[in-house]
């Protein structure tokens, strides 16, 4: 015998060293060497070769196969199980070898609209030379950890379909993300790692920083990036624009008839400030103790003419460089790179409870900016925007803000951002503190929600994120068991193993220290972290963070344990709601056991969806209503295909949110230009509010013609213009699990229609 089949079909020579080397690395895992031994087995294996394979061509498993056999019959078992294992381990490293070879073809080869794996991220351009080596590393670090770090019961579970572990390529690295408190990062300035930043003083400089934040910890984490705190930190710099102009224009104006400059005029300021008189907008109590003063120190008459002109004037220049740094943070938000300069931050600001003058004015005029769009007119993809709705502040037309609850209402049904968070919902209510914005419940990118701690001194939002999550197939489950009691006796095996995976992914989080994350803890971001030194462990403060169980397609679990969806049967809601109501008891009692945040996340992930039902088609085949489209469905939403009340959705969706502490969020799905209709828009929101959704947003499509610049519904043809979609296709945006994705320009019209068809269904309003 001279001639071997390898496993990609190439015949080549035989080898019998090939044979003896193999032979001889399971002798020394068994701490065996036994050259003589070795020499028998292996010329025993080739004899038998010569005589069953003489006239044909032997394969490299049937000569595995063998070896196998002869170690057996020499009463070898301890070897052979060696053997074995190695042969199991090579056997791992050439598929994940494999896989990754398909893997990185398909990152290389094909465009992004053929490759799922280039349109994981709305934030990455999986085309470009950055993106592409992005993707690369990505793939690689996975299939590492899943051969050679991860418990092999969990890798297992991952890679069979049973569970999803979330951000995998990172496994080893980094957290989540995290709640900035800007105002306390800003007070006396910080550093990037490359120098250090002087305190901020005026609108400009406050909103450069955020940016230039949120870019920073977006390099120390894997996830979004979330200021809880807006308009509160916004505000401080509006503060310090408006007295900054006022001295400048005071000094302007009057030096023209005095000898005065502008340490004169900050002089009587700050004295005035020290008395309790703040130099803010609007504030008239100043402004007449400003010009009483001013009047005794200079002519009646040049004070009288001018200060009232003073006063308008540096209010509209506040405005105007309020509106300038809020356009310019959309714009830099949507343009500036991390990690390797190929991905956009996931950014998100929460905002709409200021009720200070300045505060007001940063949040009309993002809204403003947002609605007015990038340079061409262009939706902004980031920031996540998101309006946290209080009674008391802005829901009622009597409450200071809701004129900015309007304007949001507005802006949202020409934008789609901002989404809008309840802070009056019993679950965000319990913790509210007025006065304290650290207790207002806030909400991460698509719903990622952080409040509850198993310290209760500090169950606040600023400075704490999510550590890590997995979530479940929950289809899974149900295809395999058909039956109620076995689907909650295999859900709490589910839980078990997805709790004990969180803990050793946490484990290896806690080794890291303070130099790891050089902005994260180095700069005091993350909550207690200032208390740590460089090389100090992280594992005392990463406990304010969580650890949370997901969860995917409740909608088909029930379709297949009761043959309905919760959409469509009562049964299968209260089927559904005892489900979900199981997993957060779990997850409570891990949270009693190990004194760790467990919280239970009503899991986004479209990638995710899309992978747990391709596998579970080729293993149950198609059954209608459960494997038989392109994904399942999200966490606990009905299903997008099913046409459903506005009010009943909502009704339905509510209770899940209360369960969900880790995050969630409803969308209703509506065809027509919401846009000329605010006021159903409104109705919508109120309705969510009033029926206890924690976090809400409503979805429409929004296209644009970039020729004359039309924003609104295009479908073939161009209202404003008329003009067909040809050599320049219309741009249209459409919001998949909570971010915004553009560029469905790039398909034919067919596809287009798939894509809507998956993300968009009509829901009737009914009162």
């Amino acid at each position: 015998m001279n001639l071997i089949i390898k496993r990609d079909g190439r015949v080549v020579n035989f080898d019998e060293t090939k044979i003896y080397n193999a032979i001889k690395k399971a002798q020394l895992a068994n701490n065996l060497v036994d050259t003589k031994f070795t020499e028998s087995i292996t010329k025993e294996v080739v004899a038998l070769l010569d005589a069953k394979f003489k006239n044909s061509l032997v394969n490299v498993e049937e000569v595995q196969d063998l070896i196998e056999e002869v170690l057996i019959k020499r009463g070898q078992a301890e070897l052979a199980k060696s053997y074995i294992l190695y042969r199991h381990e090579r056997t791992k490293v050439r598929e994940a070898k494999m896989k990754l070879m398909k893997i990185i073809k398909d990152i290389t080869f094909k465009d992004s609209k053929d490759s799922d794996l280039k349109r994981e991220n709305a934030n990455i351009d999986g085309n470009t030379a950055m993106g592409t080596m992005l993707k690369y590393g990505s793939e690689t670090s996975k299939q590492f950890y899943l051969s050679h770090v991860i418990n092999p019961r969990f890798s297992e579970a991952h890679t069979s379909g049973d569970i999803h572990i979330h951000d995998l390529d990172f496994y080893s690295l980094t957290t989540t993300c995290c709640q900035i408190d800007l105002l306390k990062l800003f007070k006396g300035g910080f550093s990037t790692g490359n120098g250090y930043l002087r305190e901020p003083q005026d609108i400009r400089s406050y909103a450069s920083l955020a940016c230039i934040a949120i870019q920073a910890n977006q390099n120390d984490q894997h996830g979004g990036q979330s200021i809880p705190n807006f308009d509160y930190a916004m505000a401080e710099g509006v503060r310090k624009t408006y007295k900054k102009l006022l001295i400048n224009n005071l000094v302007k104006l009057l030096g023209v008839f005095y000898d005065i400059n502008k340490s004169d005029i900050k002089n009587i300021i700050d004295d005035l400030e020290k008395t309790g008189f703040a130099a803010r907008l609007n504030n008239q109590s100043f402004n007449t103790v400003l010009k009483s003063t001013l009047l005794e120190k200079y002519e009646d008459a040049v004070i009288n003419r001018v200060f009232d002109r003073i006063i308008t004037t540096t209010t509209q220049e506040t405005e105007d460089a309020t509106y300038q740094a809020m356009e310019a943070l959309i714009h830099n938000l949507n343009t500036m790179h991390s990690r390797a300069g190929a991905q956009v931050p996931f950014s998100t600001l929460n905002y709409g409870t200021d009720t200070s003058e300045e505060g007001r004015l940063v949040i009309r005029k993002l809204l403003e900016a947002t609605r007015k769009g990038l340079g061409n007119g262009e939706t902004p993809i980031f920031p996540i925007q998101i309006f946290k709705v209080k009674e008391g502040i802005n829901y009622y037309p009597e409450d200071k803000n809701y004129d900015l609850f309007k304007l949001a209402i507005i802006t949202s049904a020409e934008r789609l951002f901002p989404n809008f968070a309840f802070l009056d919902a019993p679950f965000n209510k319990q913790y509210y503190k007025e006065g304290d914005y650290r207790t207002e419940v806030v909400y991460m990118g698509c719903r990622t929600r952080v409040i509850g701690n198993v310290d209760k001194h500090n169950e606040v939002v600023t400075g704490r994120g999510n550590l890590s999550f997995t979530s479940i197939n929950l289809p899974r489950l149900a295809l395999r068991t058909n039956n109620i009691e076995l689907f909650f006796a295999e859900l709490n095996k589910m839980m078990e193993l997805v709790k004990d995976q969180l803990l050793e992914r946490f484990k290896i989080q806690c080794g890291k220290k303070v130099y790891n994350f050089p902005f994260l803890m180095g700069e005091g971001v993350w909550l207690d972290s200032d208390k740590l030194e460089r090389f100090d462990t992280v594992e005392q403060v990463l406990r304010h963070g969580t650890l949370s169980i997901g969860f995917i397609g409740l909608a088909e679990a029930l379709k297949v344990l009761t043959g309905f969806h919760h959409g469509e049967n009562e049964k299968a809601q209260q089927l559904g709601l005892e489900i979900i109501s199981f997993m957060r008891k779990k997850c409570d009692e891990y949270t009693e056991t190990y004194n760790l945040n467990f919280t239970l996340l009503a899991t986004p992930a479209e990638g995710l969806a899309g992978r747990f039902v391709k596998m579970d088609r080729e293993r149950y085949g198609v059954i209608e209503g459960v494997t038989d489209n392109d994904f399942y469905t999200n966490s606990f939403h009905v299903p997008v295909y099913y046409p459903i009340a506005i009010i009943k959705k909502i009704q339905i969706e509510a209770p899940y949110h209360t369960l969900t502490n880790a995050g969630h969020i409803s969308y209703v799905e509506v065809d027509g230009d919401v846009a000329k209709n605010p006021q159903a828009f409104e109705t919508i929101i109120r309705m969510m509010h009033d029926y206890g959704i924690g976090y809400g947003s409503v979805n429409h499509p929004i296209d644009r013609d970039p020729v004359c610049g039309y924003n609104g519904i295009i479908d073939n043809k161009c209202p404003k213009c008329g003009r067909e979609e040809d050599k320049i296709p219309f741009e249209r945006i459409r919001r998949i699990t909570g971010y915004l994705v553009g560029g469905l320009e790039r398909f034919n019209n067919a596809k287009r229609q798939e894509v809507e068809k998956r993300v968009k269904h009509t829901l009737k309003y009914e009162n």
